[in-house]
C-alpha cells in the first residue's frame, strides 16, 4: 500500500550499505549503522528548504502575532468573519500556516517507511524491496557490541537470538545510550526553538505544545526506546542530532541577514540626512522672494507694483482714487486752484483779487486746446 515510500527509503539504504560495507565489510554491524545514519541525513537534506521555510514562515507569523491577536478579539463572535481577515492578513505578508507545519508532516512517512523496512529483514528472508537474500541475511548477521540492529530491550528470548543477540545485557547496554542521547537531543532541539519565540506572540495554545516538546516527547523516547530496534533508535538518534545542528545554522544565517538589512537601512538614511555643520540647501526660493538678477520673468507675470483691479461690486476705499487717474505734471496750466470757489472770468474774489488763473483755464476750448481769441 506504501510501496512508494517504501521502496525510495530501501533504495537509499542500500545506497549507503554499499558504500560503507565497501570499507568496513557487508555484515559489518559499523556499516549498518552508518547506513541508517546517512540516510536518514540524506532525506533531511532533501527537506532542507522547506525547513528554511518553515522557520521563515514561523518568524513571520510571530512577527504579526499581536495583529492576528486584534483579529481574534476584534472578530471572537464572527469565526468565518475573523478567518476572512486572517487569510488577507497571510496573503498580504506572504506566510502561511502549513509553512510551518510541511517539514513535520514530511517526516512521519520517512519514519513509518524506516520502520517497516527495518522490521522487514526479519519478516521476510528471501527479499527486502531493494535487498536481495543476501542483503537481508547481512542485515541479521550485524551486531554492535554483541547487539543485533533488529534487537530490542523487551524483545522475548527467542526472538533475541534469532536476531543474532547472544544476551539481553548486551541489548541493553547499546538501548540504553542511544535512548539517553536521543532524548537528551530531543530536549535541546525544543528548547532553543522556544527560545527563539517572540514572548509577543505566546498563547495558551503555544505554552502546552512547548511544554508537550520540551519534556513530554524526550521522556516519550526514553519509554518507547525499551519498545524499539536498535536500528530504529539510530534514526531517531541521528534525525533528532541533524534537526538541532541545521535549526542552529539556519537561525543563525536569518539573524545575519536581518542584521544586514536594518545595517543597510541605517546606512542609507544617514547617508540621505545633512551633514554636521552644513548649510541648508535653499535652492528652492520661498513665495515673493525677488527674482535673480538678469532672470527673465515668466509669462503673464504682473509687474511689480501694478494695481489690482477690484471685484465686481467692491465698494472702493475712503479717498481711494480712481482707477486710471493720472496726475497732472507739475508745471503746467492744468494745475486745479486751490481755495474758495471759483469765480468768473475778471470777477473779483472777497478780498478784492481776481483769479486769472481760471480765467485762463476757462478761455481754453475743450476740443482744441486754444485760447479764444
Amino acid at each position: 500500500m506504501l510501496d512508494f515510500i517504501y521502496y525510495p527509503v530501501s533504495f537509499i539504504l542500500w545506497c549507503w550499505h554499499w558504500v560503507f560495507g565497501h570499507v568496513f565489510g557487508e555484515s559489518s554491524g559499523v556499516a549498518w549503522a552508518l547506513g541508517i545514519v546517512f540516510l536518514v541525513w540524506t532525506l533531511r537534506a532533501i527537506m532542507f528548504k522547506p525547513f528554511v521555510k518553515q522557520v521563515r514562515s514561523m518568524r513571520t507569523m510571530q512577527e504579526f502575532a499581536p495583529e492576528i491577536k486584534k483579529i481574534q478579539k476584534k472578530y471572537a463572535n464572527d469565526r468565518q468573519r475573523q478567518a476572512q481577515e486572517m487569510q488577507k492578513l497571510q496573503r498580504e505578508h506572504g506566510f502561511s500556516p502549513l509553512g510551518g507545519c510541511l517539514p513535520m508532516l514530511l517526516q512521519i512517512p520517512v519514519f513509518i517507511g524506516l520502520f517497516h523496512v527495518l522490521r522487514s529483514f526479519g519478516n521476510s528472508p528471501n527479499e527486502n524491496y531493494f535487498f536481495d537474500a543476501s542483503g537481508v541475511s547481512s542485515y541479521l548477521q550485524a551486531n554492535l557490541f554483541g547487539a543485533g540492529l533488529s534487537n530490542f530491550i523487551t524483545q522475548p528470548q527467542e526472538l533475541l537470538e534469532r536476531y543474532g543477540a547472544g544476551d539481553r545485557t548486551a541489548v541493553i547496554i547499546v538501548s540504553i545510550p542511544l535512548m539517553i542521547l536521543a532524548s537528551v537531543l530531543t530536549y535541546l532541539t525544543a528548547r532553543h526553538s522556544v527560545e527563539r519565540q517572540n514572548p509577543a506572540s505566546a498563547t495558551a495554545q503555544t505554552a502546552i505544545m512547548n511544554k508537550l516538546t520540551m519534556y513530554v516527547f524526550p521522556i516519550g523516547v526514553l519509554v518507547f526506546g525499551f519498545f524499539f530496534p536498535i536500528g530504529l533508535l539510530l534514526y531517531w538518534l541521528s534525525n533528532n542530532f541533524w534537526t538541532l545542528m541545521q535549526q542552529r545554522f539556519v537561525y543563525k544565517r536569518i539573524d545575519r541577514e536581518e542584521e544586514e538589512k536594518k545595517t543597510a537601512a541605517i546606512e542609507k538614511r544617514t547617508n540621505l540626512a545633512p551633514k554636521p555643520g552644513a548649510k541648508p540647501d535653499t535652492a528652492k526660493k520661498r513665495p515673493g522672494t525677488a527674482p535673480a538678477p538678469g532672470a527673465k520673468p515668466a509669462p503673464n507675470a504682473k509687474a511689480a507694483g501694478t494695481p489690482k483691479k477690484p471685484a465686481p461690486g467692491a465698494k472702493p476705499a475712503p479717498n481711494a482714487k480712481a482707477a486710471g487717474t493720472a496726475r497732472p505734471k507739475s508745471g503746467g496750466n492744468t494745475n486745479k486752484p486751490t481755495g474758495s470757489a471759483s469765480t468768473p472770468n475778471g470777477a473779483a474774489n472777497k478780498d478784492g483779487s481776481t483769479d486769472s488763473g481760471l480765467s485762463a483755464d476757462r478761455s481754453r476750448n475743450k476740443n482744441t486746446g486754444r485760447k479764444k481769441r
